[in-house]
């Protein structure tokens, strides 16, 4: 009698990426620390996304938008990206403006309708 192990891949749950809570302001000497914690979950998990929560990051400034781009380059290094959660506007238009575009939580994928939006149906179209 053989045993295997069961089809397909063990311990990935690919709706659910795990997510990383950053809390601020944080100090350039915190920044590698944050890296290391995104790779090890990425690496850790198999995970191709770390959610980042920074919604209690603080004001937005530069030093923030040093720390997502580190975060962000420690990610691609270790094949994965990370995904913004509960940004502040204005940090979004502060990114924008440096030339850095991050994938946030909630948002539509570029060419995917938002969701919950349907095309609007007349009452005499047919049906497809």
């Amino acid at each position: 009698m053989s045993y295997g192990p069961p089809a397909g891949l063990p311990h990935v749950d690919a709706k659910t990426p795990p997510v990383l809570m950053l809390a601020g302001p944080v100090t350039r000497v915190e920044v590698p620390g944050w890296c290391d914690e995104v790779r090890s979950l990425l690496c850790g998990t198999g995970a191709r996304v770390v959610v980042c929560d920074i919604g209690g990051l603080g004001p937005p400034g530069l030093g923030a938008v040093d720390l997502l781009a580190r975060l962000e380059l420690a990610a691609r290094r270790a094949g994965g990206r990370i995904r913004l959660c509960d940004p502040d506007p204005a940090l979004l238009g502060l990114l924008d403006l440096v030339g850095l575009r991050f994938q946030v939580e909630g948002e539509s994928e570029q060419g995917e309708p938002p969701l919950g939006v349907e095309e609007a149906v007349e009452p005499r179209d047919p049906a497809v």
